[in-house]
């Protein structure tokens, strides 16, 4: 069974946010192969037990009211630019999000969404994203000697950890890293 393709998650397998599984989802109770493992915002508790094709259909966020990405949180926080509505809608109700050690946020360019790539620590960043490492040193704000030593010690599985975007227009890298 081939997943659902997400605009702006293109590949929630390597990013960590969906897994193989045999768990039933809560809204289909179907066992389809892949279970979603990331931040839900629900009053109920849906820890590990929605399938991927029920966040693609917005199934899970009609039925549960969930949102899988913090809406306010589209487009990094920021003050300044203002995305349309329904790239909010399908990145927050309609695309699996991802874990970070503080409040995730998800990136813009271009008047839209960025694609979210995964999680990197100085290991990923150097054999699958080096284009990236710019970015992730824009938003650290160090350079020289403490930007070698704290870019040494990202860690994609133990913070600081670098959160990895694509421009899906410019195809610019974006990311943002954060720590416990």
């Amino acid at each position: 069974m081939h997943l659902p393709e997400f605009r702006y998650h293109p590949d929630s397998v390597a990013s960590g946010s969906v897994v193989p599984s045999d768990t039933e989802c809560v809204c289909c109770a179907q066992v389809r192969g892949y279970i979603y493992v990331g931040p839900v915002y629900s009053v109920q508790e849906l820890d590990s037990c929605i399938c991927p094709w029920y966040i693609a259909d917005g199934s899970a966020h009609l039925r549960f009211n969930a949102d899988f990405t913090d809406p306010a949180g589209v487009g990094g926080y920021s003050l300044t630019e203002t995305l349309p509505e329904s790239v909010v809608a399908e990145v927050a109700y309609r695309t699996p999000g991802f874990s970070g050690w503080q409040q995730e946020h998800w990136l813009a360019c271009c008047n839209d969404a960025a694609e979210f790539l995964g999680p990197a620590g100085y290991r990923e960043l150097q054999s699958v994203w080096p284009e990236a490492v710019a970015a992730v040193q824009a938003d650290s704000g160090l350079s020289g000697s403490e930007w070698s030593e704290f870019f040494r010690c990202l860690s994609r599985d133990g913070g600081p950890t670098a959160y990895v975007f694509r421009c899906r227009h410019c195809r610019a890298y974006l990311a943002y890293q954060d720590c416990h």
